[in-house]
């Protein structure tokens, strides 16, 4: 009898440990790699995808057969240790090797086995995990019934909708970056593309006075030369003002002209060459641009605000940088605007966008308040500064260097020296 009892609570340990390490396994198994492995066909993996697709259904049935056994094996081991033990000295004995045997090797040890290898344990347990379910089925659904009304009832019934598919996939990149999984070049890549719904166009486009523009009345020899000193192959052309842009003028539709023409180069009719201006707002946002792109067939847009004013341009090259980092060629030229210093400072031009002084510099200046430089500064500052002032904030100096009416027009900006911690 004794023996029997022994062996029988042996056993409900063992069923202890098989359904919390389950249970760990199946929690923390990765959805994402689950889903992979199905797609591909593995069985095993489709169960336990299942299995975590009712997460409230599979954690009902394995804590009722975990605190089933648990308890009928508290219930018998009381019953040894009272009739082995005269008096309540069974009872204090029982409670205590239980408590001892069920922490230990029904809780700690498969949960710790099970943390460390939880797809494989996941999809080893996944079959058994889900005869228990089906089993335990009608069950699980007066306790799931109970439980959401007693939640109702305080108030705490409405699922967490706190974070979105985007937000977990945001976290999951920044989270693997800090243990060294996903070094800063790809985390760079894998968040750009996460944050162009969060951009416009604004914030990313090429500033009006750095565009290479051309005048239409010029001749067209002087056209020609001008278009190819420029390391762009698209270029404006406009009339009389910069802000009457009349066309596109594209190297290819130049060359094509200047071949036709066999080197005649005052006979060609820039008016047959250029094409239409694709005019976009500056507030548009930057993930709405790029499929704009992709579905026009056309990478090159300028950017007017709400007055219909040149701001910019922009091109999908430009979209892609910010997911990609840095595309450059043999005719590119480094960001304008930003001259580092050999003693650690940067001269910028207030025109500069915080991103290009990023990307330029590897700084982490915001850019949620503002997009260029000298707004950062008015912004902070809540003030226009003059000549000869100095900022401090975001970890850098801001030196006024030139002021133009109410235009901040250069700055020197430098990061601040950490001090060190006391000891």
């Amino acid at each position: 009898m004794i023996i029997g009892t022994a062996v029988a609570i042996l056993l409900l340990l063992g069923m202890s440990a098989f359904f919390s390490g389950s249970e760990t396994a199946l929690t923390a198994a990765s959805r994402n790699r689950i889903h992979a492995l199905e797609r591909e066909g593995n069985k095993r993996a489709a169960v336990v995808n299942s299995l975590i697709s009712d997460r409230e259904r599979l954690i009902g049935a394995i804590l009722l057969g975990n605190n089933l056994v648990n308890i009928l094996a508290s219930a018998l081991a009381t019953n040894l240790f009272a009739s082995l033990m005269p008096g309540g000295m069974g009872v204090a004995v029982a409670t205590a090797v239980m408590t001892v045997l069920v922490l230990v090797f029904a809780e700690v040890l498969p949960k710790t086995y099970a943390i460390t290898r939880a797809d494989s344990m996941a999809m080893s347990v996944g079959k058994p995990i889900s005869w228990l379910v089906a089993a335990v089925a009608w069950i699980t659904v007066l306790i799931q019934a109970v439980v959401n009304t007693t939640l109702r009832m305080v108030g705490a019934g409405a699922p967490d909708a706190s974070f979105t598919a985007e937000e977990e996939i945001r976290g999951a990149i920044d989270f693997h970056h800090s243990e060294g999984g996903v070094d800063e070049a790809d985390r760079h890549r894998l968040v750009g593309a996460l944050d162009l719904k969060d951009m416009t166009v604004e914030e990313v486009m090429i500033h009006r006075k750095n565009i290479t523009m051309l005048d239409a009345s010029l001749p067209p020899g002087d056209i020609i030369r001008q278009a190819l000193n420029s390391p762009h192959t698209r270029i404006p052309l406009y009339n009389a003002e910069e802000d009457e842009i009349t066309g596109i003028l594209h190297m290819k539709d130049l060359l094509r002209a200047v071949v036709q023409q066999k080197g005649t180069i005052d006979d060609i009719d820039f008016k047959d060459l250029l094409r239409e201006p694709w005019f976009v707002p500056e507030t548009t946002p930057l993930q709405d641009q790029l499929d704009l792109f992709l579905t026009e067939r056309n990478h090159f847009a300028l950017v007017v605000d709400e007055y219909g004013e040149l701001q910019g341009l922009l091109t999908l090259e430009d979209i892609l940088e910010e997911i990609v980092g840095d595309i450059r060629d043999e005719h590119d030229v480094p960001v304008q605007g930003v001259r580092p210093q050999s003693d650690g400072s940067v001269m910028v031009e207030g025109w500069v966008t915080i991103r290009d002084l990023n990307r330029a510099t590897g700084w982490n200046l915001p850019d949620d308040e503002a997009v260029t430089v000298a707004g950062l500064v008015i912004h902070e500052a809540q003030t226009i500064p003059e000549p000869g002032q100095r900022f401090a904030f975001h970890g850098h100096r801001f030196d006024v260097i030139r002021k133009t009416r109410n235009q901040i027009t250069g700055l020197r900006v430098s990061p601040i020296p950490e001090e060190p911690e006391p000891v």
